[in-house]
């Protein structure tokens, strides 16, 4: 096959080197920022850092309204997953193990929490916790790619 029909023409081809400038950093944007936005929720839960309840309300939380127990357990390696895995996931170190647990751990907020409220995050369904996880899944896929930790170091899981 040819170059002429693999690659598609620039409908304004003024904007090609601009395209090819900011195409490698485009996957890496989408790996750090995803990590970064993660983690927050882990310090909802670990720190009751932005409003959250920290380590004691997460438990009674999953506890008395999800019937998931041991709560504290799961409070604290939910709470661990997001900040920490987001951690791991914006500077791409043990970027497969990370986006493993993260996707893991949004399958089951959708089955635990978020599926019987339909698919619209407006009304607590698994809209959010599906992307989250999906993007999660594709960095398993993946791994850190050329600008992280990972790579820079020589190896990965």
């Amino acid at each position: 096959m040819n170059e002429s029909m693999t690659q598609p023409r620039p409908i304004i081809p003024a904007l090609s080197p601009l395209y090819d400038f900011l195409s490698p950093v485009a996957v890496p944007m989408i790996r750090v920022f995803a990590g970064l936005m993660l983690m927050p929720h882990g310090a909802q839960k670990l720190f009751g850092w932005f409003g959250g309840g920290g380590l004691e309300g997460t438990a009674q939380f999953f506890g008395g309204t999800l019937g998931l127990q041991p709560a504290m357990f799961f409070a604290v390696l939910v709470g661990a997953t997001e900040f920490f895995g987001g951690l791991l996931l914006a500077v791409g170190l043990l970027t497969r193990v990370a986006a493993a647990g993260i996707t893991i751990l949004m399958l089951v907020a959708i089955v635990t929490v978020h599926l019987g409220n339909g698919f619209f995050n407006q009304n607590g369904g698994y809209e959010y916790p599906l992307l989250w996880g999906i993007v999660a899944l594709a960095f398993v896929f993946q791994g850190g790619g050329a600008r992280s930790l990972d790579r820079r170091i020589g190896w990965e899981f």
